[in-house]
């Protein structure tokens, strides 16, 4: 255990290392707002399972279009698109040669792409097109491409089954009118269709895992995503069985068999601290404790993709560190010799062929939207491919500082400060970003677009990890349950009060801004502190939680309305005492309001209630309304109004 400390030590302090060394540039000119509101030019990067190819996804004439290179010499094999209003969406292998690809619809009256669960499957030349799983599945006149028998429901692809050149299994959510059906599992032959049926989920909400051999051997479930229940499969036994163990873990999650199949990796902890990794004999269920951390829960496992050996796990208390279990295991070698020769990165093994001889590698940080490397495993040699956005410069970026602090009850809280380049980092007009969730996300030190574009205007940029974040444990998000107007405001508040002292911000000049759950507390902290900010922007943001249990996609689902009850509870005068849209009259800082016409998590009548209680409450506020836009914004057009938006915005409001 110290030997892994140690190591984690020293690979966590080249980031403080290379930040401190990187002398801010000279350059002074705007960085164009277009340089953020740009998409990324590569995405969703894949080997194929030999290493002949790498794949993409790249925009043309504003769709998604599947690109593939050959590894040999960097050429363009084929781009594959679809026609008329459709694009590709999410993709994968299937063998050597082929892909099979999800099909999704670009609406006119919605900005957002649909998708219906369609998947076809193509050869890496373009050529010999199928339709294999689909509600259009049988003959059609005046199409080429040919089609299996109609699957009426969403179907999304679970195992590729690499080793299987015919075949791959999906997990398909029948359309039988039901808002939470139950799942099936199906073997497709990804040239002709065919399919059968390999197992139903024992119940709702489930997901699968399968082992090395592509059979599906354990569903997970839950009844309202926040705590949940495991089932396995045991072989020459039909049906399901429930997981016990003879040591009960919270919050456990699975993450891949080792290489007897016997053992299985998961992620829980006994007591609700922090999340350890163990793993779990199958034949007598039994844990053995791997590696547990006293602040973080494992952000990321990695799995030699051969030997199924476990070698590494990644943390993420501030700066990113790694904790390496086996040293024999030839890639952990490699992956510290890779942290060495990419100083001041964090890596990602995104994909590998099937022998484990290549490997695609993601390298970024906080200045760095992130660059692809391939790695070749024999030859120790890497290779840069290409950039995800070529256009931005690192070394004009901002540095992001983890911070820890004390809430005003004792607890410990951590969060990212950044700070803007050419101006000394003191008193610094700032910007209170908290994130969305609540519970389950968290911010990392990584780039973050929106942090970026207000630093390069010379705002500082605090992002707080606030009780009822994930990855903490789930003792720290269960405290931020039934506390999201209170509690979680204040780890939010002592957050800026830290910064304040530390000399970095002026508390005459701070701007509070949020989307989703991070617009409501824009509102809500300038709402219990009426004075603190000079203005707050509220981004698809939910303001009434009463409307929480009758508008939106969560309160569709029975488990959505148990989730609610949960983490909000059921007391109406404490629903109504928590609400923005019911307290508009408390706050004294002027309000931008964004939101998107086709938002389904936080729906419309959430800004247009808050927009209606400012009215009435004749408190000065904007309102900016992207028609056909969902939670989030989708096309890079929408994404530049929105930022000259804000930030017209931030400039009449802040002395910058």
């Amino acid at each position: 255990m110290l030997r892994l400390l140690c190591v984690m030590v020293l690979i966590g302090t080249t980031f403080s290392a290379v930040a401190t060394q990187q002398t801010p540039p000279v350059e002074t000119t705007l960085i164009p707002i277009e340089h953020f509101s740009k998409g990324s030019e590569y995405t969703n990067v894949k080997l194929s399972p030999s290493g002949k190819y790498i794949s993409y996804i790249t925009k043309m004439e504003g769709k998604n279009v599947l690109g593939i290179l050959r590894t040999k010499d960097y050429d363009i094999e084929s781009a594959i698109r679809f026609e008329s209003n459709a694009q590709v969406g999410d993709y994968h292998w299937v063998n050597d040669e082929r892909l099979v690809m999800e099909k999704e619809y670009v609406k006119g009256w919605t900005d957002v792409p649909y998708y219906y669960g369609e998947l076809f499957s193509i050869n890496a030349n373009g050529r010999s097109g199928r339709y294999v799983v689909g509600y259009q599945g049988g003959s059609q006149t005046g199409t080429r491409i040919q089609k299996g028998t109609a699957l009426e429901g969403t179907s999304y692809v679970l195992d590729p089954l690499i080793n299987d050149d015919r075949h791959m299994l999906i997990l398909t959510y029948p359309w039988t009118g039901a808002a939470e059906p139950v799942t099936k599992v199906y073997k497709v032959n990804v040239k002709s269709g065919k399919r059968t049926v390999v197992t139903r989920a024992p119940k709702k909400n489930a997901d699968f895992l399968t082992d090395h051999e592509g059979n599906v051997r354990f569903a997970t479930a839950t009844n309202d995503f926040v705590t949940g229940e495991i089932y396995q499969k045991i072989k020459g036994e039909s049906g399901w069985h429930t997981l016990e163990l003879k040591t009960p873990l919270q919050n456990m999650r699975l993450h891949a068999l080792d290489g007897s199949g016997d053992g299985l990796y998961v992620t829980g902890s006994e007591k609700g601290e922090p999340d350890g990794l163990y793993k779990l004999s199958l034949s007598t269920q039994e844990l053995s404790l791997i590696y547990q951390d006293k602040d973080v829960s494992p952000s990321k496992i990695w799995v030699d993709p051969v030997s199924k050996k476990l070698f590494a796990i990644e943390l993420d208390p501030g700066y990113p560190t790694y904790a390496f279990t086996d040293e024999n295991v030839p890639l952990s070698t490699s992956i510290k010799s890779l942290l060495q020769s990419i100083e001041g990165h964090q890596l990602r093994l995104i994909s590998s062929t099937r022998s484990g001889d290549k490997h695609l590698v993601l390298a970024t940080n906080d200045r760095n939207p992130g660059d692809y490397y391939l790695y070749d495993q024999t030859k120790k040699k890497l290779q840069y491919l290409f950039s995800t956005r070529i256009w931005i410069d690192p070394a004009r970026m901002a540095e992001t500082k983890p911070i820890k602090f004390k809430s005003r009850d004792g607890m410990e809280i951590h969060g990212y400060l950044t700070l803007p380049n050419n101006k000394t980092h003191k008193n610094l007009p700032l910007v209170v970003m908290p994130h969305g969730g609540p519970h389950g996300p968290r911010d990392y030190w990584d780039y973050d677009t929106e942090s970026q574009l207000l630093a390069s205007r010379g705002m500082a940029v605090l992002r707080v990890n606030f009780r009822g974040s994930g990855g903490y444990g789930m003792n720290f998000e269960f405290a931020g349950h039934q506390e999201w107007g209170r509690k979680i405001q204040y780890d939010i508040l002592d957050g800026v009060d830290f910064v304040v002292a530390e000399g970095y911000a002026n508390p005459e000049n701070m701007c509070i801004m949020g989307s989703s759950f991070g617009g409501y507390s824009a509102m809500q902290s300038a709402i219990i502190a009426p004075d603190k900010f000079q203005c707050a922007i509220g981004v698809v943001g939910i303001y009434d939680l009463p409307m929480m249990f009758e508008e939106g996609d969560t309160s569709r689902l029975r488990s959505g309305i148990q989730f609610l009850k949960t983490v909000l509870g059921e007391d109406e005068k404490t629903l109504v005492q928590f609400s923005p849209a019911r307290n508009a009259d408390k706050i004294n800082a002027p309000v931008l309001i964004v939101h998107g016409g086709d938002d389904e998590r936080a729906p419309i009548e959430h800004a247009e209630a808050m927009v209606n209680a400012l009215k009435k409450a004749k408190k000065p506020y904007e309102y900016y309304l992207l028609e056909n836009e969902g939670h989030g914004f989708y096309k890079a057009q929408h994404r530049l109004a929105y930022y000259q938006t804000v930030l017209a915005f931030l400039d009449k409001h802040l002395a910058l």
